[in-house]
């Protein structure tokens, strides 16, 4: 118990700890209060804290969307250090990672236009602009799914090749830290998929499964991706190293 209380006072100390758990909270919130306002049979006790809980998720999005105001900064340090990709040794990985960093970077001023336009700074409509960061965030997402199973599937040529020049002891080795690592990017996958899913819920009205899911249901994909983010956070030093080292042998590794 105590163990777990001081991995959560560590998370809280960094601002991308802060984060996910604030996401996770407000997704989470947004599942039970979508689940408590659409029972039928709900009484009015039920019915309001329903409805009170989805205002602390929206106040919850709403400060998350503050806070990345100043992450520009942040995105173009990361976008200028990877650059073009030189070091990846994949072509495939290399221009699917520069395009996720383009959408990346492209998202965050135009959702502080947004921002800005409902907070009435500036006199503009902000419906496009949540739209055109909707999109960019989508095409990230999607353009992530995509890195991972190229990954994979380099992780798995490489595996191969192992195969056919080790030993029994060796191989089996290899196996166990190949299924260590595509478990980590099936849950990469898995976390993106449920928010691209939750991306085109929020496109307008007539795009696929535009505007059709409950709150809850949009609560619970959320609340599946943060979850994972948070598994991921907190896997231990010594796997990342591992998975960083092997997967950058094949060309790099999951966002």
């Amino acid at each position: 118990m105590q163990q777990s209380v001081e991995s959560l006072v560590r998370l809280l100390e960094t601002y991308r700890g802060r984060d996910k758990v604030i996401r996770t909270f407000c997704y989470g919130s947004q599942l039970v209060g979508g689940a408590l306002t659409q029972k039928a049979a709900a009484d009015a006790s039920s019915q309001r804290l329903g409805k009170s809980l989805l205002l602390f998720s929206a106040q919850l999005s709403h400060c998350r969307t503050v806070l990345r105001l100043f992450d520009d900064l942040s995105m173009l340090a990361y976008s200028h250090s990877y650059g073009l990709g030189a070091s990846e040794e994949d072509a495939g990985v290399r221009w699917i990672s520069v395009l996720t960093n383009v959408a990346d970077q492209l998202y965050y001023p135009c959702e502080h236009i947004a921002w800005a336009a409902d907070a009435e700074l500036i006199k503009v409509r902000s419906d496009k602009w949540w739209l055109f960061s909707t999109v960019l965030w989508g095409t990230s997402l999607l353009l992530g799914i995509l890195r991972s199973f190229r990954v994979l599937l380099l992780l798995r040529k490489k595996l191969k090749k192992h195969r056919r020049g080790e030993g029994g002891s060796r191989c089996l080795l290899s196996k166990f830290i190949f299924f260590k690592i595509s478990l980590t990017f099936m849950l990469s996958i898995l976390s993106s998929m449920a928010d691209l899913s939750n991306a085109v819920h929020w496109m307008p009205p007539g795009f696929l499964w535009a505007g059709r899911f409950p709150s809850w249901l949009v609560g619970l994909l959320g609340s599946t991706s943060s979850l994972i983010g948070l598994i991921q956070m907190n896997t231990s030093s010594s796997e990342l190293s591992g998975s960083t080292a092997l997967s950058s042998q094949s060309g790099g590794d999951a966002n």
